[in-house]
């Protein structure tokens, strides 16, 4: 078995704690937003309170990143799962 075909493996037992990750970073979004709808209707309780503060919850939209890359690499170990189901369904037809 070369190395892709390991980590294809590896990464398909793992799915559970990848859907884990990506709920986390959804949950995270919840304070940004909040902070985000504060910044664009210029209340100020939240947003432009410190500098920090701020930059924190501005990042989190770099976390996103991941979540974007884990759920690209779900999709591919789904469809690859059932290329190879038909595969076998139509060798055992032959």
């Amino acid at each position: 078995m070369n190395a892709w075909n390991r980590f294809w493996k590896w990464y398909e037992s793992k799915i559970l704690g990848s859907i884990i990750i990506i709920a986390v970073i959804q949950f995270i979004q919840i304070p940004h937003m909040i902070w985000n709808a504060d910044l664009m209707l210029e209340v100020g309780v939240i947003s432009r309170v410190h500098p920090v503060i701020d930059w924190l919850l501005y990042s989190v939209d770099l976390i996103e990143i991941i979540s974007i890359i884990n759920i690209g690499m779900i999709m591919f170990s789904l469809v690859k799962k059932r290329i190879a189901r038909k595969n076998q369904v139509s060798v055992k037809n032959l």
